[in-house]
Formats: C-alpha cells, structure tokens, sequence
C-alpha cells in the first residue's frame, strides 16, 4: 500500500469512464476522435467513411425500369460482404443567395408581368425559410482500418450503386459533420466559436 505524506494529496488521473460519467456534454461519450480525410477517426484509430448517394425518385419512372433498380438493389445489398449502415440524414437547406439575387432582379425589372412572376418566387422562398427546408441525403457508411481496404470498398459501392442507375461519390469532411449533427442536434447545425456581435 503506498504511503501518503501527511498535507499532500495523491490524485489519480481522471479515467475516460469517469469524465464520462460525470460530463454534461454528448459529445464526451462519443467515441469520436476527428474528422478528416473524409473519415471519421474513432478513439481506437477505426475510420468509418463510405458513400454518399445522390437521390433519385424512382417512382416516376415506368414499371420495368423500377423493377431493373429494385432488383439492381437487391443485388447490391447481396454483393456486400462487410457490415454497413444506411444513414438518411436531412441537410438545412440555405435559400440566402438564390434570395438575395431574386431580390435583385425584382429591383431591376421594370416589367410588371416579371416583377409579379419574381415576387411569387419570392413569396415561395420565404415560405420554404419559415419552414425551415430541409434536402435528405442517403449514405451507406462502413468502419475498417486498413486505408486499402477503405478505398476497394468505396470503389465497390460507387460501381455496384452505378449498376443500379443511382450515383454516388465517396462522403467528405462536411457529408460526416451534417450526420453527427443530424444525430447529436435534431439536423440544427452547429456554428461553435463563432463570435456574434449585436
């Protein structure tokens, strides 16, 4: 047992378990080191990272070429032989520019017809805004360590998406903070140290 000098106090180092415990934060239970290099680095060194898929509504189209996606799908989910996750995530939508360049030309049109067709725009705008709109996004993430292995897979689900008719491309540093946040924050996107002034 070791000894104590009487007036000095011995102090453990705080275990993760510990500031887990007694955090008030999310973010300290999350096994989540870093972002980067389009991956999300967990604390034992996975990375977890996959593809995103660019949305497609297929039901539009005739009954045969759902069918040729549906089974094309099928197919791909079959082909997978790792664990993976299907992640649909909603992205805050930002109609500031499109606004402001609508507002623009409804300045400097001098044509009434115009002018009401461009107000009705912005009248839809500011509507979408109020209800705060939102794009969903559709990934299939995986975790691996090997960085060879990482990119054979992305390749596989890029290729194996194509044959369905969807297109995908590999998520990036920003796809992996909207998931986070999609999770930790209800889809609110945080802005932390940013400094407002009133």
């Amino acid at each position: 047992m070791a000894q104590v000098k009487k007036g000095s106090v011995n102090k453990a180092p705080a275990s993760k378990t510990s500031v887990q415990e007694s955090s008030k934060w999310t973010e300290d239970w999350l096994p989540v080191k870093s972002i980067q290099n389009n991956c999300i680095i967990t604390r034992s060194n996975l990375k977890v990272t996959g593809v995103k898929i660019t949305p497609r509504n297929i039901f539009i189209l005739d009954m045969d070429s759902q069918n040729r996606v549906l089974t094309g799908l099928k197919n791909f989910y079959n082909m997978l032989d790792f664990e993976f996750w299907l992640v649909v995530a909603d992205r805050p939508v930002d109609l500031s520019v499109y606004m402001s360049q609508l507002q623009l030309l409804y300045n400097e049109t001098q044509v009434p017809a115009i002018r009401k067709l461009i107000a009705q725009d912005l009248e839809k705008g500011n509507n979408f805004i109020r209800n705060n709109i939102v794009d969903t996004e559709y990934y299939f993430l995986f975790k691996d360590k090997d960085q060879d292995v990482i990119d054979k897979k992305i390749r596989l689900m890029i290729n194996g998406l194509a044959t369905c008719g969807l297109n995908a491309s590999q998520v990036n540093n920003e796809d992996l903070r909207v998931i986070l946040d999609n999770f930790l924050n209800g889809g609110v996107k945080t802005e932390f140290g940013t400094v407002m002034s009133l």
